[in-house]
């Protein structure tokens, strides 16, 4: 039975609705404590159906800052979801940067309006991961979205980037995505291949299935089993897995292979530039085609059309030979600043989005992008 003995969050980490509420309405929120490595599934209660077809906040980031009684830049935003009857987006927030930075939910209504969300009382079951990188663990993660306390600017290739190094058990958990029916958690694991794919049954019954992944990495020039999946999503009806890592290749896998076998090789199908780290992958449809969207740290939003990730072939190639591809064809969208990303409907998509020295709360429809 559900407990509200596991309830209180150490850490802000990703967030993820279940795709369904219940007849009654309960809607499953999933919350990642990165720093206790375990998941926590909240059982909100009945919210009314949209009333409207968007979100929009305008000054998003001075706006939780208030809200939250914290200076602009310690609010720092770790994921974001949305409800799937209400459509307000619920966003996970960190009071302060750092591993000791306090989590918040905040929730963003479809009339703008910003609460704090109480977890406290709510119905609560959780499941801790048995695989996370011990506190003692030497490994490093690298962190390019600037967020970090120990973010210190370093250049590469003539270009700036705002790098922390973090332990690898601050990586535990780097996103959540529904598929097939099942919660799968990404992140690093104490195993010697240590980027990891878990597949979570839920309701949680205290077991798991998790696999070690591995990637051709085409800026890189090599395979590679250590650095973590950044962002993932559902793909081809939920029968496969859409996933980013850092500098930027994008890579598919069937769930047929995740089934805690070895470590499983996905199939690169795009390198979409380096110095850069994603921050979010969704799906959408236009005109009766579905298409990826990707944002990143550095680059632009990027646009890919679905058709082209099933048909490529894997890619093997190191960038820096002269019969190198980068893969599916993609189209920069002219909506710069776009960082945390997710699905209000199948044909709009709400987006954090930089406006000058703030953030906005706005939406897409599918003729935007």
């Amino acid at each position: 039975m559900p407990t509200t003995a596991t309830s209180t969050l150490l850490s802000a980490g990703p967030v993820l609705f279940a795709p369904v509420a219940s007849s009654d309405g309960t809607a499953v929120l999933f919350v990642a404590d990165v720093a206790r490595a375990t998941i926590l599934a909240f059982e909100l209660p009945a919210e009314a159906p949209a009333a409207g077809t968007e979100v929009t906040v305008e000054k998003l980031g001075t706006k939780i800052a208030s809200l939250l009684g914290v200076e602009r830049e310690d609010a720092v935003i770790r994921g974001m979801t949305v409800h799937p009857t209400s459509h307000a987006v619920y966003l996970s927030v960190a009071r302060g940067r750092g591993p000791e930075a306090a989590p918040v939910l905040v929730r963003a209504g479809t009339d703008g309006e910003l609460s704090v969300v109480e977890l406290e009382d709510l119905p609560v079951t959780s499941f801790e991961l048995d695989d996370a990188p011990a506190a003692e663990d030497e490994r490093m993660d690298y962190w390019l979205d600037g967020n970090e306390s120990t973010s210190q600017p370093r250049e590469i290739h003539g270009v700036t980037l705002n790098i922390a190094m973090v332990p690898a058990q601050r990586s535990t958990i780097t996103d959540l995505a529904w598929v097939g029916g099942s919660l799968f958690v990404a992140g690093l694991s104490n195993e010697e291949f240590s980027s990891r794919l878990r597949r979570v049954a839920y309701p949680f019954d205290g077991s798991a299935t998790g696999t070690s992944v591995e990637i051709f990495h085409v800026d890189h020039g090599k395979y590679e089993t250590q650095s973590p999946i950044r962002a993932l999503t559902a793909f081809d009806g939920g029968s496969s897995i859409l996933a980013s890592y850092t500098c930027t290749p994008v890579v598919h896998f069937s769930l047929d292979q995740l089934r805690g076998e070895g470590v499983v090789r996905g199939r690169t199908v795009a390198e979409l530039g380096p110095m850069n780290q994603p921050f979010s992958l969704v799906t959408y449809d236009r005109d009766g085609e579905e298409f990826l969207l990707v944002s990143n740290t550095r680059h632009p939003l990027l646009k890919i059309p679905a058709a082209a990730v099933a048909a490529q072939g894997p890619l093997a190639v190191p960038a820096s030979e002269p019969d190198a591809s980068l893969g599916v064809p993609r189209e920069s969208l002219p909506h710069p600043g776009v960082t945390w990303m997710a699905n209000l409907d199948r044909e709009s998509v709400v987006v954090v989005q930089h406006h000058g020295d703030d953030t906005d709360l706005r939406t897409f429809r599918a003729d935007e992008l």
